[in-house]
């Protein structure tokens, strides 16, 4: 499999993506999708007020955040922000006024309180 390259990602090029559903107020580019078992790439596109309930970290999560503004428990990250969720991390996410962020991650995550 060749190199994959996307340009100017961090200066709005994610805007030419096509996104589909990934989950409650949340859209998705897959510029990597993994299996069950397997590492992805992704662009998330929070709409305003959306977030993902509290869940638990199996293996290393990297998030730079593109545009807008991510919070969890530990603080709020602003673009150009990158953030490390290593194994065994616990936290809910979510974004006030919306954000787009490049997620990696090696495992998927294990969702802990869906009614959160």
């Amino acid at each position: 499999m060749p190199n994959t390259a996307y340009s100017a990602l961090i200066h709005g090029g994610w805007r030419e993506l096509a996104f589909e559903h990934f989950r409650e107020g949340i859209t998705v580019h897959w510029l990597l999708k993994g299996g069950p078992a397997e590492p992805s790439v992704a662009i998330l596109n929070y709409r305003p007020g959306a977030g993902v309930p509290r869940h638990r970290h199996v293996a290393l999560e990297t998030i730079v955040v593109l545009e807008g503004t991510q919070s969890d428990e530990d603080g709020d990250y602003l673009a150009g922000s990158v953030i490390l969720n290593p194994v065994g991390t616990e936290h809910s996410v979510w974004t006030k006024d919306g954000c787009v962020v490049l997620i990696q991650w090696n495992l998927p995550v294990v969702i802990l309180d869906e009614t959160k």
